[in-house]
Order: C-alpha cells, then structure tokens, then sequence
C-alpha cells in the first residue's frame, strides 16, 4: 500500500502492509504466513495451489445431494445436478489455470464475468508490467452447495475448497447469458481459518437463497454489506462485526496510514461502492451466508510544498514505482463472504474471506 515519504526524502515509517496473500488483501489483511510464496506474490490478489496439487472429486456432500442425477425440474427444485456442477466448477478450474500460466486475457472472458473478470485482468496487467507469472494449480476437494431454483433468477451454485496450511477458497458461479461463469470468490488464508457455518439442505440436498432484503436476520443480507463498507469507508469500527483481518484489523490500518499521511503533509480519502447482487444462503443455524462486492477507491493529495509518496505492492507497479508530490489515487476491486446470524442473536457478524485487486492507479 501506498506508504509516505517526508520532504526530505527519507522514508517515514509506514503502516505495515501485508502481503497480498490469497484472495486476500490489497492493502489492510493478516499476513498469511504459512501461504507459499508465489501464492502472496502481489500479481495476484486470489491465492492459488501449487500446481502439484491434484484435483479430486472426494467431497463430503450432504447424504441427500450425494446423487450425481439431476432432480426434477418442477418450480422450486435445481436445474443443476451435483455431476453437472463438478463438471463446471472443475472445468472452470482446469482452464483458469491454463490462462493464468498465459496470462491470456482473452481466455478469461470465457471463464469470469462482472468485477470478477476485472479484478484478474487487472492482475494479469500487473505481472505483465512487473514481469513477472501468476501461481497456478487447481484446489483439491471442492464442496458444493446447489440453491434451489428460483423463477426469474439465475442458477447459481458454491464450491468450497480448503487446502490446510494454504487457504480455504469460497467460489461463486452464475449462469449467465454467455455460459457458466465465476462470479465472486473470497479466501481465508490465515493458518487456522475461521469456522464455516454450515449451509443449511433440505431432504433433496438442495440450499436455500435468500434475497437482498430477507428477514430473519440481525439485518438484512444488503444492510450487512452497506455497513461493513461503510465501516471500512470511514476507518471506524462498526460492534456489529467481529474483530479480524477484514474488520478491525483494517480499519486500524487505514487509522495508522491517514496519521502517517497526516504527519508527511498529505490527506486520505476513502471511498467504498458496493458493486452487484448481494448474494445469500440460508444456513443450519437460522443465520445466512452473503457475498458481496465492492469498487473501492483511496486517494491521497498534498497539503504542503516538498512532500511525496511512494506507492507499494500492485498499485506501485502500475505506476512505474513513481513517487507523487500533488496526489495519487488507487482504484480496488473487492469481493467479501461473511456470515450473518439470525435475528435476536447475540453473535457479531463475522467476514469470512476477501478477495481483492488493483484495478488501477494514477497521480502526479
């Protein structure tokens, strides 16, 4: 992350600014100390497997979705079988790897969609420019969780996959009108990840999705997102969430880097939008499952004559390792999964995974 530097030209002492290891971080996360390296190199922001990694289709699934025949097609049901979701997911998986070994741009067009597809171009730009490769691999074991179908709205479906001691990887893929595409994704990269609820089935190993405004809730799947980038926009802690590396960690980050910035003769300003859907899962215990997205953008200009800033990580390398001495700005591309209680619960919310990328940098 940008770090200052103070008139004279040496360099103050700045917020520590993690590697951007897994799906994790672009600026404020954990360090994933037990990630490979070429998993935290900063050209790509979504953790990879090694490439000796196997891919297997060894998933515990719920006994009811252990199957692999599609279900009925009545109103309600899933017009995905387990077969048919393995098949994408794995094929989703074999040719990402190939197009991150490439870097081929083209190739993901078929594979991601939306601010997705962005965030990993965006990377793949990064290394080209730093000259340097993406990890790639496939993630062993997915778990996978079917919603059912829900009229007027596309088929979507989770894979789940934890490799220990590297990270747990939550994708997202949606049908759209080009074909099955990635959607959203998060990752926990940190040594011991933090307990997954479980994703509530019903007798045919079907989920259950949620809409944007459900109750039931501590808050709806919408407010939740809302107030966690409203938390993050504002560097203030928000009770409603727990402490971790997508929360209070990161709100500390963003405090320490605007006193730095403060004490150069620079201001911070930060911008989160929320981006896209707000997806949702009902889970076993009355609570839910969201992932949501967010565009977000840090900008930073001088108050005084003489002092500089000098970017880190991503954001450096698409701006040649320049220093700025009137402003600079960072435009991310983030993507969260959290899990939300029920209502009348005592339990914070907690934020499971992220996943970010630089999508650009400019200043003078």
């Amino acid at each position: 992350m940008p770090a200052p530097t103070a008139p004279d030209g040496e360099s103050t002492p700045a917020p520590s600014a993690p590697a951007s290891g897994g799906k994790g971080t672009a600026g404020p996360s954990a360090e994933p100390r037990s990630v490979p390296r070429e998993a935290r190199e900063e050209v790509r922001a979504r953790v990879t497997a090694p490439p000796s990694v196997v891919s297997s289709a060894r998933a515990e699934l719920p006994q009811a979705a252990r199957t692999g025949s599609p279900p009925p097609a009545e109103a309600g049901s899933s017009r995905l079988s387990v077969k048919d979701v393995y098949r994408i997911h794995g094929r989703y998986q074999r040719d990402l790897s190939k197009a991150q070994a490439a870097l081929d741009q083209v190739a993901m067009g078929r594979l991601e969609h939306g601010l997705a597809l962005e965030m990993t171009r965006s990377s793949f730009k990064t290394a080209r420019l730093e000259g340097s490769s993406v990890a790639s691999g496939i993630w062993p074991n997915p778990k996978v969780w079917i919603p059912r179908h829900v009229e007027g709205s596309p088929d979507w479906f989770v894979a789940v996959s934890y490799e220990p001691g590297v990270a747990r990887i939550i994708d997202v893929m949606s049908s759209t009108s080009a074909g099955w595409r990635l959607v959203a994704s998060a990752a926990d990269t940190r040594a011991t990840p933090a307990r997954f609820p479980k994703i509530a089935v019903d007798s045919d190993g079907l989920a259950t999705s949620l809409p944007e405004n459900a109750p039931g809730l501590l808050a709806t799947p919408r407010q939740i997102a809302r107030a966690h980038l409203a938390s993050m926009q504002g560097a203030e802690l928000d009770p409603m969430f727990a402490e971790g590396p997508w929360t209070s960690d990161a709100v500390l980050f963003w405090q320490q880097e605007r006193a730095q910035l403060e004490d150069a003769g620079w201001t911070l300003k930060l911008s989160y939008l929320p981006e896209g859907p707000v997806r949702a899962l009902r889970t076993t215990d009355g609570g839910a499952l969201i992932w949501y997205a967010a565009r977000s953008v840090d900008t930073r200009k001088a108050q005084r004559v003489g002092a500089k800033v000098t970017l880190k990580g991503s954001a450096a390398v698409r701006t040649a390792n320049r220093s700025f001495t009137h402003s600079v700005s960072a435009t991310y591309g983030r993507m969260y999964v959290a899990h939300v209680p029920p209502a009348g619960s005592t339990e914070p919310v907690r934020v499971l995974g992220e996943w970010s990328d630089v999508l650009e940098s400019h200043g003078d």
